[in-house]
């Protein structure tokens, strides 16, 4: 016969076993529930990772175009702050041709640029080289199919850096009107601004075109390549882009060394 003591203890072992089965339960439920959001999140986080791609290397302007999807000279849009700080102010001869000379590991690169033409973009480039902001800067792109340029200019050196300022585009007529794709045809040797994809959104970076290249005419067309810099452009080209890839870090990495801007 049970006594009344053992039935107690029988009880409360019932009771034990009950709860330790509720907090397995209850264990197993959490560890499914972390599972399911770490998926969720990582799902994000590769979405979030294409959109910026998908905003990073391409813009509106492209639509209609026959350039390859990604395959446009864009800069992420300005921060708030960025935005509203103002550009510097014109110092610049506007009747004079300045000359812009990039020292690289890979060669030297002398860009002329007419302020007649781009007066705030020959004023702000003569600003940031006073200021040696390029000196030791990285040319973070190289574009090798669609497109053909190396993008320069940014302190980051990955495509999101700027001056904390924009500046207005300029001489957007000068590479004649667009043709029935939306786009002109940018001769090997041009050196023009990149932008968001938005009108009056240049910044700090630039890029220079190694070979005839096709885009909208929504890039400031500011300089024009010397020869011997124009080759030293072309043999980074032709070493190609890191990992056989199109689009990206140059697999010859360029560095300007030092950067000057002088009327000639």
């Amino acid at each position: 016969m049970v006594t009344s003591d053992q039935r107690r203890r029988q009880l409360a072992r019932e009771k034990y076993a009950r709860q330790q089965q509720r907090r397995e339960e209850n264990r197993r439920k959490a560890k499914r529930r972390n599972t399911v959001i770490a998926a969720s999140l990582a799902v994000v986080l590769a979405a979030g990772g294409a959109v910026y791609a998908s905003v990073a290397l391409t813009d509106g302007s492209s639509k209609g175009s026959d350039a390859a999807a990604g395959d446009t000279p864009t800069t992420p849009a300005p921060s708030e702050s960025e935005s509203k700080s103002a550009e510097p102010k014109l110092t610049v001869d506007a009747k004079a041709t300045y000359a812009m000379a990039l020292k690289t590991n890979e060669g030297d690169i002398t860009i002329t640029m007419e302020a007649a033409k781009t007066p705030h973009t020959v004023n702000s480039f003569k600003h940031l080289a006073d200021k040696k902001y390029f000196d030791g800067t990285k040319c973070h792109r190289l574009t090798t199919q669609g497109i053909y340029v190396l993008q320069c200019g940014d302190p980051k050196g990955d495509g999101t850096g700027g001056p904390g300022y924009t500046i207005p585009d300029e001489n957007l007529g000068a590479l004649g009107k667009a043709g029935a794709d939306g786009t002109v045809t940018f001769p090997a040797g041009t050196v023009a601004m990149a932008n968001t994809g938005q009108p009056g959104s240049g910044g700090s970076q630039f890029f220079l075109v190694y070979k005839d290249t096709k885009l909208p005419p929504t890039y400031t067309p500011f300089g024009k390549i010397d020869a011997a810099g124009l080759e030293a452009v072309q043999d980074v080209a032709k070493a190609g882009v890191e990992g056989g890839a199109t689009d990206g870090a140059p697999k010859k990495p360029v560095t300007i060394e030092k950067a000057t801007v002088a009327k000639k």
